[in-house]
């Protein structure tokens, strides 16, 4: 099982106005690939709430209002995908456990789950992650480093 981040839908869903760079259209072409294994019942994720209201707040922008709530409530319904509650007090200590690690507290509350659920690997093109002692961030970039 692995952790799902907000930016593998929006990479996967968001039709922009202007041409992708090579890169951006590699993350475009792999979260694709991504999104259809959960949909599909392939991958096993988890995600949070917070994560999938990122995700909403995002694609609201570039996406019809029934095709966003359809892809949501699909994405609910899925046995593979785990959705995490957060209640106040989960969020604070992703807040604090954010300035710890030098994240925003969306990023430190994937991290604290995924440590709750003993999960190393996270689906994010979010290289902040990779700081993250322990975590290992998927898929990897054509001609990536890291």
């Amino acid at each position: 099982m692995r952790f799902l981040d907000a930016n593998v839908f929006v990479y996967a869903y968001y039709r922009p106005k202007r041409k992708l760079a090579s890169n951006e259209q590699q993350m475009k072409e792999l979260s694709k690939q991504i999104v259809t294994g959960v949909s599909n019942g392939k991958e096993q994720v988890i995600t949070t709430v917070v994560h999938l209201s990122e995700m909403v707040n995002i694609l609201k922008h570039g996406m019809p209002l029934d095709q966003l709530n359809r892809t949501m409530m699909g994405l609910l319904m899925l046995d593979n995908v785990t959705t995490c509650s957060v209640t106040q007090d989960a969020y604070f200590a992703a807040a604090e456990l954010g300035n710890e690690l030098g994240l925003e507290a969306n990023d430190a509350l994937a991290v604290d789950v995924m440590r709750m659920n003993n999960l190393t690997e996270i689906y994010s093109f979010d290289e902040d992650f990779d700081r993250v002692k322990g975590i290992v961030r998927l898929p990897r970039l054509r001609g990536s480093q890291k």
